[in-house]
């Protein structure tokens, strides 16, 4: 008769002293790990702290402006070199760049290898000259194309030494989009464009050289409309009409514009335009008998 073999019996001293040795043996792993994972970030942020650093200006790269030097860009985002790269905020910095500078449009980037700060740029360019009313009373300044305000270090920053013709008086920060649109079409409008007037209200006033004052009411969907029928009205207004002493043209209704006269009110453009017809139409010489009446001859 064969035995069958018995597993050793341990000792529960023995299993208490294999039990105690793994758990130090854990410890002692996890004690290595964290003691790694610790020098790894230390390393880690130290590099990212010293190794990543703006040291010079070479370091900071300007985009998209031929008017915009670097040092201009240092002095207004106020960088102190050297600057560890990972503590500059890139809104921040845009946002202090677009106040300062004469551009549409900043965008700031953190490059990392090699390390750079990124900064692209869209001119800006004042298309008018403006005011505003401000707390502290009338203030002055430019507009660009998109109608944002710009003021006068902003306007002599961009490296532009012509002052434009055109005044902007009342600028709104609401108004932007009416004024870009305005500004948009100034060489199509059949006659220089002198001024853009804003009620309190936002009702928009036009000065030309041709026509003088026209209203265009608020700004609205029909705004293009109205421009399309100030542009017609330049060019093809009758003399007759551009001699007369116009006070102002009201295109609020472009579908029935009507002229200001002194003295007169107001007129539509057709009804006038009607009346100098009938008044030019030839009229027969007075004196002249009438055609004498002709009688059947005899036979």
């Amino acid at each position: 008769m064969t035995r069958t073999p018995t597993r050793p019996v341990i000792a529960p001293e023995r299993r208490r002293q294999l039990r105690q040795q793994r758990r130090q043996e854990r410890l002692r792993q996890l004690w290595r790990i964290t003691l790694f994972s610790a020098a790894a970030a230390g390393l880690g942020w130290g590099l990212l702290r010293e190794g990543w650093v703006l040291r010079n200006p070479d370091q900071i790269e300007v985009l998209g402006s031929s008017q915009v030097s670097r040092e201009q860009v240092i002095r207004e985002a106020q960088l102190r070199l050297p600057q560890p790269l990972l503590s500059l905020k890139p809104q921040e910095l845009a946002q202090r760049l677009a106040a300062g500078l004469p551009v549409e449009q900043v965008q700031v980037s953190r490059l990392m290898l090699p390390p750079r700060l990124r900064i692209s740029l869209v001119e800006r360019e004042a298309v008018a000259q403006a005011q505003r009313r401000s707390s502290k009373g009338m203030e002055r300044g430019y507009v660009d194309r998109l109608g944002n305000w710009m003021t006068s270090r902003q306007k002599r920053g961009s490296g532009a030494n012509r002052t434009p013709q055109v005044l902007v008086m009342g600028w709104q920060e609401r108004l932007r989009a009416p004024l870009a649109e305005v500004m948009a079409q100034e060489d199509q409008l059949g006659s220089t464009l002198q001024q853009v007037r804003f009620e309190p209200n936002g009702s928009l006033w036009l000065r030309t050289a041709a026509l003088g004052d026209v209203h265009l009411g608020l700004p609205d969907e029909r705004l293009s409309r109205r421009l399309d029928v100030l542009r017609h009205l330049s060019t093809h207004l009758p003399k007759q009409i551009k001699t007369l002493k116009i006070q102002s043209i009201d295109l609020s209704d472009p579908e029935q514009p009507e002229l200001g006269l002194p003295g007169k009110g107001r007129l539509s453009i057709a009804a006038l335009q009607k009346a100098t017809a009938q008044a030019n139409r030839p009229k027969p010489a007075s004196g002249t008998p009438p055609p004498a009446a002709t009688t059947p001859s005899a036979d």
